[in-house]
């Protein structure tokens, strides 16, 4: 795969697929890139796991923290890798020691590792590297657009209107062609 473009149909796949997001590297602190995004993917309705062994038996954002991706009960659809690209080798070796296997590795803005990469492809899972969960999905939904970002997008959707937050909801299907 080529990991330095990626088709909005791969990312939407992926986008509408997973349920359940365990977060490697997740911060208490609410000035912290992970924080926003755990609580982003709150909000949108998936299921966020936090993993930091120095937050391990605490909540954050009301979800109980783990200290490693096996202490999680259940599977888990989608490992986002809040840590620099050297710790991603060893997170991959613990990914794929999980039964069952995730879905999908997301490695976070700047975080890349190739060979990584490779070794969980090779293993089924889906990578995306380099990228933002919580970006992606503002982009594909036409939500970045409010804030006056060009996400690329154009459709003369409506929103769906909610309690909570308003969402246009992802526009591009994925790529098996389902909604």
């Amino acid at each position: 795969m080529n990991h330095d473009s990626y088709d909005n149909a791969y990312i939407s796949g992926i986008l509408h697929a997973v349920k359940s997001v365990a977060v490697v590297g997740a911060s208490a602190n609410d000035v912290r890139p992970s924080f926003f995004v755990m609580k982003y993917l709150l909000d949108k309705g998936y299921q966020v796991i936090p993993v930091n062994p120095g937050q391990a038996g605490r909540e954050i954002l009301g979800q109980m923290t783990y200290a490693r991706l096996s202490d999680i009960p259940g599977a888990i659809d989608m490992v986002d890798i809040f840590r620099a690209s050297d710790a991603v080798p060893g997170i991959v070796e613990e990914v794929l020691a999980l039964d069952p296997l995730p879905k999908v590795i997301w490695m976070q803005l700047t975080v890349r590792h190739d060979e990584a990469a490779a070794r969980a492809e090779a293993a089924g899972i889906k990578v995306v590297m380099n990228r933002c969960p919580k970006i992606e999905y503002g982009r594909l939904s036409g939500e970045i657009g409010w804030n006056g970002v060009n996400s690329g997008v154009l459709s003369s959707r409506k929103p769906v209107m909610r309690t909570g937050f308003q969402s246009y909801g992802l526009r591009t299907k994925p790529e098996d062609g389902k909604p």
